[in-house]
């Protein structure tokens, strides 16, 4: 099975006279493309499906797919009611802002978020919509109440709606993943029914007053299983190649890009390897334009283990982490990292 060529592209990455790294310079199309997947093939021919997606994100970290069944119209209207919520004044946004939680649910102001080892925050302000559970709350102090604004209430319609569609699709995409990792196809099933999976609409302001090094979103690995991304239109986010060059991803419509976490990385001793990302500050002409993007953050249950499966290791690939942690331990130290807790 071949990949498609994706919207991956060779770039060059300026500095303005203002300060702000502008957007990258697109080279026409080459072999360093991420991959793109239809996944309409997952069900005319399984194996090689499978194999071809494993071997795609061992080399990138990040793939495309398209024909993963999330209606436009809801994606859009989920669009218009989170532009709504952040369009409205910083002392209502505030409001929902809940004290002592990370940020686990409701708002997050702009300027708080910092990448590791980054010494500015991101230039951006972003909500969090989590798992509502049916019934008894297993993991209580960890799976949260969402907050819902109500000054726009078609938030919690669409943003739910999407949460659930995007949970269904990151199951089926770790399904694929498992067996790429020689196991039943349902293995993940039963460590992600009840995990923290974050569905997260971002606002990056227009840009102003940036301190040096500051930009929407500096470089950082995803801490979670997988991310799934709907894009912005916008121009600005950037992967790290296993060339050490950064290379721009554009939408491309009807797609939806996935890119490995440090946590299935982890699991799969880097046999599945998360890759470093970016969303840097566009050019000047276009810094006074807002962007938009909404990632979903799939997450095991709180208690999975992140034991390196043992199928990863042999001679070739000795264990990375002989030490165990939970899910829930790990993000909590990898928030700490991040200037949330």
């Amino acid at each position: 099975m071949q990949a498609q060529a994706s919207a991956l592209f060779d770039t060059d990455l300026t500095v303005d006279t203002d300060g702000f790294e502008q957007a990258p310079v697109v080279q026409p199309v080459n072999a360093s493309s991420i991959p793109l997947f239809d996944l309409r093939d997952y069900e005319n021919n399984r194996a090689e499906f499978v194999q071809a997606v494993g071997d795609g994100y061992q080399e990138y970290g990040f793939a495309g797919f398209t024909h993963h069944g999330i209606d436009d119209e809801l994606v859009q209207k989920a669009y218009a009611a989170f532009k709504a919520f952040f369009a409205l004044p910083e002392s209502v946004k505030q409001q929902y802002y809940v004290a002592g939680q990370g940020g686990a649910r409701g708002y997050t102001g702009f300027g708080v978020e910092q990448a590791k080892d980054h010494h500015v925050p991101d230039l951006k302000e972003f909500w969090h919509i989590g798992r509502e559970v049916a019934g008894a709350n297993p993991y209580e102090g960890i799976l949260l109440p969402n907050q819902w604004p109500a000054e726009v209430p078609e938030f919690r319609e669409f943003g739910y709606a999407l949460y659930q569609r995007l949970d269904a699709l990151a199951r089926k995409i770790l399904g694929v993943l498992a067996q790429y990792l020689e196991m039943p196809a349902d293995w993940f099933e039963n460590q992600v029914n009840l995990g923290n999976s974050i569905l997260r609409p971002l606002h990056y302001p227009p840009i102003a007053d940036v301190q040096p090094g500051q930009v929407r979103a500096a470089q950082h690995e995803d801490i979670n299983l997988i991310t799934l991304l709907l894009g912005s239109e916008a121009e600005g986010l950037q992967i790290l190649g296993r060339d050490q060059q950064w290379h721009a991803v554009t939408t491309i419509p009807g797609t939806i890009v996935v890119n490995i976490g440090d946590m299935l990385q982890r699991l799969s001793n880097h046999r599945l390897p998360s890759t470093t990302h970016r969303v840097v500050n566009p050019a000047s002409a276009k810094a006074g334009q807002p962007r938009y993007s909404i990632p979903f953050f799939m997450h095991p249950n709180p208690d999975m283990s992140l034991a390196v499966l043992p199928q990863c290791v042999d001679a070739e690939h000795p264990k990375r982490y002989p030490e165990d942690i939970t899910a829930n331990g790990y993000l909590m130290q990898r928030l700490k990292e991040i200037n949330l807790i």
